[in-house]
């Protein structure tokens, strides 16, 4: 039997990345799945979850946008019956510094982010408190737990993904709902791709891999797998923890080979 079996997960972000890796990991774990994403999946891990999960659904959804969270939040359930899970995987990069800094820019980020986390939180933990029994799991970056040059609006709006985090923790934990925080290091997805393939980036891109102290850039399903075991009745007496899963970035500073 799979480690989320008769369990119901919700994932933002689910069409590519570190949401779609989620879901494919409770998928092949024995999860119902529930998906949202501002885009259609293209194949990928998406396609191959919900050939395990055959009732799967999926809704194009923005994040910052309530009423359309709320609607799909009550199909899910009406659907599948419950939510057991929540991963808040949605998210968009950007930065630079202030001075320079549009506030539409920086009000896209954090909306995108911090609001969004918010806002799915705000209607699956409804259901959640209904049951009396959940699972929330937040994905936020190294970069909302130590600076990074030029990270401001990214930096931010993960920093408060990570306080909000034990917030919710603190607030839902007598509830039976258990809320955590995963801060990758950079990871292999379509956004991280997309960031470095910009010449500003592509300089420093040797440097950032090095600052891992396994010398390499993580995988989706690396993230996803400190997922699950959030998300999954093996982790019943962990919530409000901060897990970096990041190659040692966060360990320290190397400066001999």
């Amino acid at each position: 039997m799979g480690r989320l079996a008769g369990k119901v997960a919700f994932v933002t972000g689910a069409a590519s990345g570190i949401g779609a890796a989620c879901a494919l990991r409770f998928a092949e774990e024995g999860a119902a799945l529930a998906g949202m994403d501002l885009n259609r999946p293209a194949g990928g891990d998406w396609d191959a979850a919900v050939k395990l999960a055959p009732a799967a659904c999926f809704e194009i959804g923005d994040v910052r946008e309530e009423a359309r969270i709320q609607e799909i939040v009550a199909a899910a359930k009406e659907r599948l019956g419950r939510i057991d899970v929540l991963v808040n995987s949605a998210g968009v990069a950007g930065g630079g510094m202030i001075h320079m800094l549009e506030q539409k820019d920086w009000d896209f980020v954090l909306d995108v982010n911090l609001k969004g986390t918010y806002l799915v939180s705000k209607h699956v933990v409804q259901v959640m408190l209904a049951q009396g029994s959940g699972s929330i799991v937040n994905i936020a970056s190294v970069e909302g737990i130590e600076g990074f040059l030029g990270g401001s609006s990214y930096n931010a709006s993960k920093g408060g993904v990570v306080l909000l985090t034990k917030n919710m923790a603190i607030d839902y934990a007598r509830a039976g709902v258990r809320v955590n925080v995963i801060c990758p290091g950079f990871i292999d997805t379509p956004m991280f791709r997309s960031v470095f393939s910009m010449e500003a980036t592509r300089a420093i891109q040797e440097k950032i891999r090095e600052a891992h102290q396994l010398g390499r850039f993580g995988k989706p399903v690396e993230i996803a797998n400190a997922a699950l075991f959030l998300a999954s009745d093996e982790a019943s007496f962990v919530t409000g923890v901060t897990l970096p899963v990041d190659g040692g970035y966060t360990a320290g500073h190397r400066f001999t080979g």
